[in-house]
């Protein structure tokens, strides 16, 4: 599912689309549709994570234009397994990165470059990030080197024939092991394994764990967007896991069931219902913040569940009506300009 939105966080439009078709194709298509939906719209910014599209689509990105002419613009993250492409420019940066820091590397810095085609290059350095980023992957690093480092020496004693406890190990059931450890810690680049002449072996990339902790905390933006800054082009960049946790509020706050459908009329009416209550749950959250309420909408949704609806029939009279409004909910009815639900006597049943 596609989301479009305002930079106000506001869901604009939506669209489904199949599973197995490339995303350029998807792409060149919504942006015409959505040309033709809003005429009025000046420009579009396409901002990708590094899931969605690779740099090697640029040139696919550049070349599409809106039904009035106008450039595509895009802000895209470069995918880590290009980092590699950019290590020597991060390089360089480091004394930059660390001077616009104020020497302490405390806080959040920006700066760009432009590439060998002339693109603009931002890069966003965390600190506080990257060391949390290294020192996670070094613990898990530690940790495998422990387990490997356990497997050789039991089968070092079983080669010299001193008797170990449990099932006798292999070289190959060791390579295995360790090699599952390894791609679950997302570490193949960093750390080797292999069997060699029936003999386990493992080894650390000093050089490629160096290259690691250089792009930790970092993150890399390419874009053509000329009228930003660098920092505007990171906090727009940023925006994008406003969607992400918009999703995350269809199952969390709004509780949108999981549903497994076959037929794409289904989908589509499923995905429409979603699309539809993560309209009403943005709405609210921007009532909200224009209202100066300091709630959130996960705590206005609490509220307003509270409020029960009864019916109540005693011989031929019927009645029904709401429970009482708490302060709090009155004044939550009033932040979101809603209309108070109110209780009143419904007529004697025919």
């Amino acid at each position: 599912v596609g989301v479009v939105q305002s930079t106000e966080g506001l869901p604009l439009a939506h669209e489904v689309f199949e599973g197995n078709v490339y995303e350029a194709a998807t792409l060149e298509g919504m942006v015409q549709r959505l040309s033709a939906r809003f005429p009025t719209l000046a420009r579009i910014v396409l901002v990708a994570d590094r899931g969605l599209l690779n740099l090697d689509n640029l040139q696919v990105l550049e070349t599409l234009r809106t039904p009035q002419g106008t450039a595509l613009e895009y802000i895209l993250a470069v995918p880590a397994r290009r980092y590699s492409e950019y290590a020597e420019l991060c390089a360089r940066l480091k004394p930059e990165l660390a001077v616009a820091g104020g020497g302490h590397e405390e806080r959040e810095t920006i700066l760009e470059r432009a590439d060998a085609k002339g693109r603009r290059v931002v890069i966003a350095h965390d600190p506080v990030q990257a060391e949390i980023q290294s020192r996670r992957r070094d613990e898990k690093i530690a940790e495998i080197e422990a387990l490997a480092t356990r497997l050789v020496e039991r089968l070092d004693a079983q080669d010299a024939r001193i008797t170990v406890r449990g099932r006798r190990s292999s070289d190959e059931g060791a390579f295995a092991q360790v090699r599952a450890a390894v791609q679950e810690a997302k570490l193949g680049r960093i750390i080797h394994t292999d069997v060699d002449d029936g003999c386990f072996l493992y080894f650390v990339d000093d050089r490629a764990l160096e290259q690691a902790h250089r792009f930790d905390g970092k993150l890399i933006l390419v874009t053509n967007v000329r009228d930003l800054s660098a920092a505007q082009v990171v906090a727009r960049y940023n925006s994008l896991a406003d969607i992400e946790r918009g999703f995350r509020a269809l199952n969390s706050e709004i509780e949108i069931a999981l549903v497994y459908h076959r037929l794409p009329d289904r989908i589509r009416s499923h995905a429409l219902i979603c699309y539809l209550a993560l309209v009403l749950h943005r709405v609210m959250r921007l009532r909200l913040n224009q209202s100066g309420s300091a709630l959130s909408p996960a705590r206005a949704l609490e509220l307003t569940k509270r409020i029960q609806y009864h019916r109540v029939r005693i011989r031929n009279r019927g009645i029904d009506g709401v429970s009482p409004l708490t302060p709090e909910q009155r004044d939550l009815f009033d932040q979101l300009c809603v209309e108070r639900p109110t209780s009143e006597a419904v007529p004697p049943a025919a």
